[in-house]
C-alpha cells in the first residue's frame, strides 16, 4: 500500500539561524484494559486501521515531522514495525517499557540516534488518533518560536467538583481558569530529557515533568477530534466522526 504523505517543510529557528529537525514520540506500549478489546490500545481498530496507524499518519501528515518513534509493546514489536511500514523510511518502532514513562524515554533515546541534532520533541497519544495535523504544526511552531514547553488544550465545559478521600466536596474550581490538556505536547529536547531525568516514579503528563522543575508551559488551541479513546464508548464516537468524514 502506498500511502501520501507531504513534504517535511522546513521550519528555520527565528532569525532564519537554522532549519529546525523534529522528532515525535509515541509510547504505545500500554495494555488499555479500560477499552476490554483483549489487545494493546493502540493496536485497536478504527475503520479498519488501528489507532496507532492513524495517530502517526496524522503526525506526518501536519508536514513538520521528521521522524517518529514508537514505543510498542515488546512483545508485538514486529507486528507493529510490520503494521507501519508503509507509512516510510521516517517511521521507527522501539520495545517500550513497563509505564508510559518509561516507554517516553526509551523512544527519545532512540529518536536522538536517528536525528542526534533534533531541536523539537513532540509527545503524542496513539489514543488521540484522530488529531488534525494543524493542531501538530501549532505545537511545532509555537515552540520554535521561542516556548520551551507548549501542549494543545481546551476549554473545560463541564462544572469539576474537588473532593476528599471520603468523597465529600470541599471546593469548586472556577471552570474558566481550567483547561483540559491533549496531545502532541511539544518541548525543547535538552528541556525534556531533564525533566525525565529528574522524575520520581511515572507520570501521565509529560508537561507536568517540566512544571515540576519550574519551567513555564504555554498553550495552543486544542480540538475537539484530539479526544483519547479510553472506553468503548470513546470508540464508538471515533468511529462516527471517522465515517462522517469519509462519508462527505
Amino acid at each position: 500500500m502506498f500511502v501520501f504523505h507531504p513534504p517535511v517543510e522546513r521550519v528555520l529557528l527565528p532569525g532564519g539561524s537554522a532549519v529546525v529537525t523534529v522528532v515525535a514520540l509515541v509510547p504505545a506500549a500500554g495494555r488499555g484494559e479500560r477499552l476490554g478489546a483483549g489487545r494493546p490500545k493502540a493496536l485497536v481498530p478504527v475503520r479498519g486501521e488501528p489507532l496507532l496507524t492513524h495517530a502517526v499518519r496524522g503526525l506526518l501528515a501536519s508536514g513538520r515531522v521528521d521522524h517518529v518513534v514508537v514505543a510498542a509493546p515488546p512483545a508485538e514489536v514486529d507486528q507493529v514495525a510490520d503494521l507501519l511500514r508503509p507509512l516510510g523510511p521516517a517511521v521507527h518502532v522501539v520495545a517500550g517499557g513497563g509505564e508510559r514513562t518509561d516507554s517516553v524515554r526509551l523512544a527519545l533515546d532512540a529518536a536522538l540516534t536517528f536525528a542526534p541534532a533534533a531541536d523539537v520533541v513532540l509527545v503524542h497519544d496513539a489514543a488521540r488518533a484522530f488529531t488534525p495535523p494543524e493542531v501538530v504544526r501549532a505545537v511545532v511552531d509555537a515552540v520554535v518560536g521561542g516556548a520551551p514547553a507548549v501542549v494543545p488544550v481546551l476549554p473545560v465545559a463541564d462544572t469539576v467538583k474537588q473532593v476528599d478521600a471520603d468523597g465529600r466536596v470541599v471546593g469548586t474550581p472556577d471552570r474558566s481558569a481550567l483547561r483540559a490538556v491533549q496531545t502532541p505536547q511539544g518541548f525543547a529536547v535538552d528541556l525534556l530529557r531533564r525533566a525525565h531525568a529528574a522524575a520520581e516514579g511515572a507520570a501521565t503528563d509529560d508537561a507536568g515533568l517540566v512544571e515540576r522543575l519550574g519551567e513555564p508551559v504555554a498553550t495552543v488551541p486544542g480540538h475537539p477530534w484530539a479526544m483519547k479513546v479510553t472506553t468503548p464508548f470513546d470508540l464508538a464516537v471515533a468511529e462516527a466522526v471517522l465515517a462522517g468524514e469519509e462519508g462527505r
